[in-house]
């Protein structure tokens, strides 16, 4: 079972991808491999998001597949199911912070406040997501490591190739999560040759 410490550990950026074509999510994964980048998280936010994690998880096992934008106890167990190494929330309820713990999966719960950095903290999660970063910034990271400064973070949600760096620099953030390495024309047009170029420009940033 993957440890949350190897989902952070993986790569310092993790490619965030809404997948169309599952058959597009195969050859996606390669090039970003390719890049140096061993880690992808696809969204569920397309009718075929799950077909694309069991093609990833099935045809490139070297990559640590991520399912996002999980709401429910049910989509979780879907994503599971269908193959996913982690999860990852936008957001967190009682409920589902519950459901993560007792599955024993890597999760990262999505985060927003001080009081739902605690309220994970108290589920066991020492690893959150920080969403939306672009709001919050890199200065509630900071803020959070004082009085909180056993759990660290991945923010995600607006962050490109030019900010990634400041958040990178907070004591506390362990990756960030980005799209920037999969441009929505790149993945249409199959051009994998530039996703790989975009990928070992963030696996160089730390």
């Amino acid at each position: 079972m993957t440890r949350t410490d190897a989902v952070l550990d993986r790569s310092p950026v993790i490619p965030v991808v809404t997948v169309e074509d599952p058959g597009r999510a195969v050859p996606l994964a390669e090039a970003l491999l390719a890049g140096g980048v061993g880690i992808v998280e696809l969204t569920l936010r397309t009718p075929g998001a799950l077909a694309a994690v069991r093609a990833v998880a099935r045809g490139v096992p070297d990559m640590l597949v991520g399912v996002g934008t999980v709401l429910t106890p049910r989509q979780a167990d879907a994503a599971v199911e269908a193959g996913a190494d982690f999860l990852v929330t936008p957001g967190t309820t009682p409920g589902l912070l519950r459901h993560l713990a007792r599955s024993g999966v890597a999760a990262l719960p999505g985060v927003a406040t001080v009081s739902e950095v605690l309220a994970a903290r108290e589920e066991g999660f020492l690893a959150q997501k920080a969403f939306p970063a672009s709001v919050l910034g890199p200065g509630f990271l900071r803020a959070v490591a004082g009085p909180v400064p056993d759990v660290v973070f991945c923010p995600t949600g607006g962050i490109t190739a030019d900010s990634a760096a400041d958040y990178l620099a907070a004591p506390n953030a362990a990756c960030v999560g980005g799209s920037w390495l999969t441009p929505p024309d790149a993945v249409r047009d199959g051009d994998w040759e530039r996703v790989t170029r975009l990928a070992a420009g963030a696996a160089a940033l730390r």
